[in-house]
């Protein structure tokens, strides 16, 4: 998945960062609320982890640009606040989810998760397109009862055009989301055609019907139209 950590305090930044990673995710940071609106601009995250109070500004108003720009990410606010009245007012403006601190990171983790498959999969545990099934939890592809090995970033992409499936998909769109923040220093999206080739192979031979579609000039859709 990848995650965006807005926290101005960096000893609590490095050790979510640190933990998320380890789990698996790309993640990307920002200290401030301008830091904050820059990358919020130009890329899309799974989840965001977001503090209310930033040196320069208040992070409830990006609840409310994430609302205008009707940006889909789910969202966690980690708050030292602890009102009754906050959390009204961040859920309200369309969090999904409210921690206060301190907390577990593998609390933390749990809701992050949680967000994700609600947001993905409806709060399924897995997701189904004709014979192919993904486990979210288990991180495993099945096809017609048979789990199919796919690499982290095979199962990522997978998913991502499942979540997805029916709409077009450009190859910059689709080395973001594997490649994260640093996708604008990829010199080739060459890699991004692999992977697809890689992913396309296993599910054939695992008895899969082709789903994945070429868009001339623009990227891929997964579909059974």
């Amino acid at each position: 998945m990848k995650i965006l950590i807005i926290e101005d305090e960096l000893g609590l930044q490095r050790s979510i960062v640190q933990y998320l990673m380890a789990e698996g995710n790309l993640c990307s940071m920002a200290s401030t609320y301008a830091e904050a609106l820059e990358r919020l601009a130009v890329y899309d995250y799974d989840c965001i982890l977001l503090d209310l109070t930033l040196p320069d500004g208040e992070g409830l108003q990006l609840l409310n640009y994430l609302k205008r720009m009707n940006k889909t990410e789910g969202v966690i606010i980690i708050s030292a606040r602890n009102s009754i009245e906050q959390k009204i007012e961040g859920l309200s403006l369309g969090a999904d989810d409210y921690l206060i601190k301190p907390f577990h990171l593998s609390e933390l983790n749990a809701r992050i998760l949680a967000v994700v498959r609600r947001k993905s999969a409806h709060g399924e545990r897995h997701i189904e397109f004709n014979e192919i099934r993904i486990d979210l939890d288990a991180k495993e592809v099945i096809v017609n009862g048979k789990v199919v090995y796919m690499t982290k970033k095979e199962f990522d992409l997978l998913l991502y055009f499942v979540a997805n499936k029916g709409k077009v998909i450009s190859k910059s769109a689709a080395v973001e989301h594997i490649w994260g923040d640093d996708s604008d220093m990829a010199d080739s999206f060459d890699f991004i055609y692999t992977h697809i080739k890689n992913i396309r192979k296993k599910l054939i031979d695992a008895g899969s019907k082709d789903y994945f579609h070429s868009v001339y000039g623009v990227g891929y859709k997964f579909t059974d139209i």
